[in-house]
Formats: structure tokens, C-alpha cells, sequence
């Protein structure tokens, strides 16, 4: 999470942007039990344990829907894991 908001760079003020030599596009998501079950609702992880393994492969699968900043999906796979968007 400290890489992300130290890399990342958007315009509300929530990740930083202060690393400038390291591409937002090299960053994984940071995986948590919320971001981990909505990844798999979603189909973006087959994984069953968060891992290593399960952080390439959902970081992987969000670069395809954006190759330069996959990481920018993190707060809303959180935050619909954690309102239990699952549990209706």
C-alpha cells in the first residue's frame, strides 16, 4: 500500500505520485480478504489463497483493462468487499 501511494498519482489528493522514476504500470494491487473475494466474484482470480501467486495474477488481469495504471481498481474491489456487495 506505502508503494502505491507513493507512486500512484491522481487528482484527488489520495496516492501521492512522489516516485516519478517508477512507473504507476510496474505496481501489484495490494490484496486484502475484501479486494481477494471481489477479484474472484469478478472473475479476475482463480486463486483460492492470497498469495503472491493470487496478487500477479489479479494484477495481471487488471492490465488488461488498464495497462498503465492497473492499480487504480484496488479502493473499489475493497470497498465492495467490505459493504458485502457479495452478501446480496
Amino acid at each position: 500500500m506505502y508503494i502505491r501511494w507513493r507512486v500512484r498519482r491522481d487528482d484527488r489528493g489520495v496516492d501521492f505520485g512522489l516516485w516519478e522514476k517508477i512507473p504507476m504500470s510496474s505496481i501489484y494491487l495490494p490484496l486484502d480478504v475484501h479486494a481477494g473475494n471481489m477479484s474472484r466474484a469478478l472473475g479476475l482470480l482463480s486463486r483460492k489463497q492470497n498469495d503472491w501467486k493470487a496478487v500477479d495474477e489479479v494484477t495481471r488481469s487488471l492490465r488488461e483493462y488498464d495497462p498503465e495504471d492497473p492499480v487504480k481498481y484496488d479502493f473499489s474491489l475493497f470497498g465492495a468487499g467490505i459493504d458485502g456487495f457479495l452478501d446480496n
